[in-house]
């Protein structure tokens, strides 16, 4: 969503303000006409219409929305009403929250919707649905009253205060308009019902009340425009103001209940005071004061105010209220607001002389440049005196800056300061109101005839030390609050007070004046502010109102106020027309010439363009001439280079082709070689193959039986074993079944040994497993890498073998076959010494079963006495002989044998394999060649 903002004037855009994601339902403009409140229903942002850029942005949660954001009239506030009833109120500049309204009674909460403040910024008034008005003090912050409407209301749908030209901006009737279509003025004090508009049949949908609370606006529901009279409607608005005086009474101290504000609006005719029966009524006739009557209606303003008062007003406090300055200037200026008339001024446009006008006035709010622009025009437009003054754009600046928001107005004020306080300015024109300046001069020699003459002695004039303090009226020397200050003075006097005013400045600085001594020093002292109090300017200016001689005095020579009249301004001719009209067509003969002189240089400027043009194109021509040139000897040269590329990849050629030839022929032999060398290899592989299955054939005869006789030892070990663990298990039956009679009778005799001897025997056996597991394991590790040599070094020999003879191959299985007799002998020690060894063991558990508390033989030695007790190798026939761990080792030495003989029985089978398979291959790879 974005904002637009138009010229009013030229209709043209000014600019776009973005920022809103949903539809804008409020905007709210400052008095100052700077900023703006633009409001939605999930925020509210500042704009600052100089630069139409965004300020601030107020952000609120989701659930609390807002009803509406604005400023307070006449102040520097802003309130923030949301829908939870919550009110706020912040400071527009720095946006420093200044106060929050308390939340109303519960008895008499209402959802509020609509709002309205009155003119002073002190009272809001707030509704919604419901039939109830919340009045609200804004500086006691409290709720103050709450009005009952009629029965026939159950929703407001609009608040509008009226406003009224007696009450100083406190406006006390409250219009409201409510569901049923049907606008409702009450008077919030009384709660009278004064008068309403509209009706069921011809509803309200939307109304608008006039700055001055003359005329109401109203749509109606059947889309017509109607327009009411206020003061046609009721005499109620039309009695005089309240007394100025006015008693204060305390509030109770006690806290208000919304009963007790509570208050219902009532209808009818006002209430009068009852006349007391016994009293007299008392008449007197007054003579009538002709003279008091006369000076009465002379200072009687438009807006019931009186000069005089004004002005002992003014004398008493030095200035008239910031709140209420602009009403009593157009007051005192008597100003008419001839829409109409400004309105036709305006239509002209922008005069001629003034479109430039940023170029010699650069003024950084664009604006406050179109409201001068606008207004300057105006003024040109008004009377051609204006087009061509200079200082017209310093005169006006200051009343354009003060009146920027109300263009009639400042006009009107522009207007009657001309006619009345700038009388005779023009009578010299184009040169300085050299009859003002002498006025201003003689009064400067009756008051302070030494600075005058500090003047002359330097050659400073009145064109120096009063002109620029006329033309910019004193915008320049003074600050807005002492300016403002001035000029209540100014207007509300006659119009020679300005020429006294100058004076007075010059007779109050004249201690710094009397200092200076160039001209340059004069110049920046009536050009810029000074260090002066300017309420002494203003008590000097009274002072030589009163003490300056007649025949001196500005005023005689001065007509009096004369207001603007009102529908048509009146002709302003009071300068030497020949003069401006001899400018005006001096001007209009140089705009013309200067017209001229535009169109000879737009046709010397279109002659000379057609002339370089013309140039361009010759230029552009040959160069394009030149290029096609160059690119056709490019051409020719690239197809010289591609013919003779071509002669040279054709001579390139032929000689590929010749050492193709050679190649062939090269290629040819060599096939016709390496295939009669290939019928050479196959036969020669033929006949090794047949000799390698004629040996495969022999081999194959020799395993066979060797296998079987295998075979045979094999089921005869099997066989031997199954009886050995036979007894193995009969013996630990017969030593189970001996241990089980015994433990019951020595259970409890020998339980308490039992369990002391047993953590000590299981760490002797532990410690002296490990060590002959360590033994064993370092042994067996030391005879399985001897063997691994010895495998691998027989592997060898078995390789050198089967190249070597076939006598040498039939002494090496000789040589086997003696390993395997003496395998067998071991084997049959072996058998012999397990047999004996589980005899003793029977023995010895049969003796035990017999008498179980006798000691035990120890049956086991070392290896030094096993060594000892082993026979001589002439008695190992003998195995009945032979001790029971020198047979057990024998034993062990036999079986590690047999596995060492078995391992290379299988290498030396597994060789054989490979050396077939590679005979095959050899033989097999010339057929396939050959293939």
């Amino acid at each position: 969503m974005f904002l637009t903002c138009m010229e009013t004037v030229t209709k043209e855009l000014v600019s776009w303000m973005r920022g809103h994601e949903s539809s804008v339902f409020s905007i709210s403009v400052h008095a100052s006409g700077k900023y703006a409140i633009t409001t939605s229903s999930d925020t509210a942002q500042l704009w600052d219409l100089d630069t139409f850029q965004r300020k601030r942005k107020l952000n609120i949660r989701q659930s609390v929305g807002i009803q509406k954001v604005f400023f307070l009239p006449l102040s520097n506030t802003i309130l923030s009403c949301f829908k939870d009833n919550s009110i706020f109120a912040w400071e527009c500049d720095t946006l420093f929250c200044k106060y929050q309204l308390p939340a109303p009674p519960e008895s008499s909460s209402i959802l509020y919707k609509v709002f309205a403040v009155t003119r002073d910024g002190r009272i809001l008034a707030a509704g919604g649905k419901s039939n109830h008005l919340h009045l609200w003090c804004l500086e006691a912050r409290q709720l103050f009253r709450i009005i009952q409407m009629p029965t026939k209301v159950r929703a407001i749908r609009h608040l509008e205060f009226l406003p009224d030209s007696f009450d100083a901006g406190s406006n006390q009737v409250l219009g409201v308009l409510s569901q049923d279509g049907i606008m409702r003025f009450i008077n919030i004090q009384t709660c009278k019902l004064l008068f309403e508009i509209g009706s069921l049949d011809e509803g309200i949908s939307s109304s608008v009340i006039s700055p001055h609370g003359r005329y109401i606006a109203c749509i109606m529901e059947n889309g017509s425009l109607n327009i009411y009279s206020v003061q046609a409607l009721t005499q109620e608005i039309n009695k005089p103001p309240l007394p100025l005086v006015k008693v204060i009474e305390d509030l109770p101290k006690k806290k208000l209940s919304s009963s007790d504000l509570k208050m219902k609006v009532t209808s009818g005719r006002v209430q009068q005071p009852a006349k007391p029966r016994g009293s007299k009524i008392q008449t007197r006739i007054l003579k009538q004061d002709l003279t008091g009557d006369f000076e009465s209606k002379k200072n009687e303003l438009p807006d019931g105010l009186n000069k005089k008062r004004l002005q002992i007003l003014l004398k008493g406090y030095g200035e008239y209220p910031t709140k209420y300055r602009m009403f009593i200037w157009r007051s005192l200026l008597q100003l008419p607001e001839n829409h109409t008339a400004f309105s036709s001024l305006i239509d002209k446009g922008t005069h001629v002389t003034f479109l430039n006008l940023q170029k010699k006035y650069p003024i950084k709010s664009r604006k406050l440049l179109r409201v001068l622009q606008r207004t300057l025009s105006a003024l040109a437009h008004w009377s051609v005196i204006f087009s061509d003054t200079p200082y017209l754009p310093l005169l006006a600046f200051p009343f354009v800056k003060l009146f920027q928001n109300n263009q009639l107005i400042c006009f009107e004020v522009i207007a009657t300061l001309i006619i009345n306080w700038c009388q005779h300015w023009f009578e010299y024109f184009p040169n300085p109101p050299i009859n003002i300046l002498s006025m201003i001069e003689n009064v400067l020699a009756f008051h302070d005839k030494e600075l005058l003459q500090h003047f002359i002695d330097h050659d400073i004039t009145s064109q120096l030390y009063a002109w620029p303090l006329l033309e910019t009226v004193f915008s320049e020397v003074l600050t807005r609050e002492e300016w403002l200050k001035l000029f209540d003075n100014i207007f509300s006097n006659h119009p020679s007070f300005l020429l006294m005013t100058v004076v007075a400045y010059n007779i109050c600085s004249r201690v710094p004046l009397l200092n200076c001594n160039l001209k340059d020093d004069f110049e920046f002292f009536f050009h810029h502010r000074n260090n002066l109090d300017i309420n002494v300017v203003i008590r000097q200016v009274y002072h030589l109102m009163e003490t300056t001689p007649t025949d001196i005095h500005p005023d005689s020579m001065l007509n009096v106020f004369v207001a603007l009249t009102k529908g048509q301004y009146p002709v302003f001719n009071q300068y030497p027309k020949f003069i401006v009209d001899y400018q005006t067509q001096e001007r209009e003969r140089i705009r013309n010439d200067e017209l001229d002189y535009l169109r000879e240089r737009q046709t010397v400027e279109d002659m000379q363009a057609e002339v370089d043009q013309q140039r361009v194109e010759d230029e552009a021509w040959y160069q394009k001439q030149e290029l096609l040139r160059k690119a056709e000897e490019t051409r020719r040269e690239m197809l010289l280079q591609e013919e003779e590329k071509i002669i040279q990849q054709r001579q390139r050629l032929a000689a590929v082709k010749r050492e193709l030839q050679v190649k062939e022929m090269h290629l040819q032999d060599a096939a016709r070689r390496r295939f009669l060398k290939l019928q050479q290899d196959q036969q020669e592989m033929e006949l090794r193959r047949l000799d390698d299955e004629i040996g495969r054939k022999n081999l194959t005869g020799n395993q066979a039986a060797v296998a079987k006789e295998m075979r045979a030892d094999a089921d005869a070990y099997r066989r031997k074993v199954d009886l050995e663990e036979h007894m193995f298990h009969k013996l630990i039956e017969a030593g189970e079944t001996q241990s089980q009679k015994t433990q019951k009778v020595i259970k409890e005799n020998l339980a308490k040994a039992e369990q002391a001897c047993l953590n000590t025997d299981w760490q002797i056996q532990s410690l002296h497993k490990q060590k002959c597991d360590d033994l064993q394991r370092n042994k067996c590790y030391q005879e399985v890498a001897k063997l691994l040599r010895e495998n691998r070094r027989k592997e060898i020999e078995i390789l050198n073998a089967m190249v070597e003879q076939e006598a040498k191959k039939w002494k090496e299985a000789e040589g086997k076959e003696f390993c395997l007799r003496s395998a067998k002998k071991a084997s049959a020690l072996s058998d012999a010494s397990r047999k004996w060894f589980l005899k003793q063991e029977i023995n010895a558990a049969v003796e035990h079963a017999e008498n179980p508390c006798h000691k035990e033989e120890p049956r086991f030695q070392n290896e030094q006495e096993d060594a000892s007790c082993l026979p001589r190798t002439s008695h190992l026939n003998d195995s009945s002989e032979m001790h029971p761990s020198t047979q057990i080792s024998l034993n062990r030495r036999a079986v590690e044998w047999d596995t060492t003989e078995q391992n290379l029985i299988q290498k030396v089978r597994n060789l054989r394999q490979r050396l077939t398979a590679q005979a095959r291959h050899r033989c097999q790879t010339p057929h396939l060649l050959a293939a």
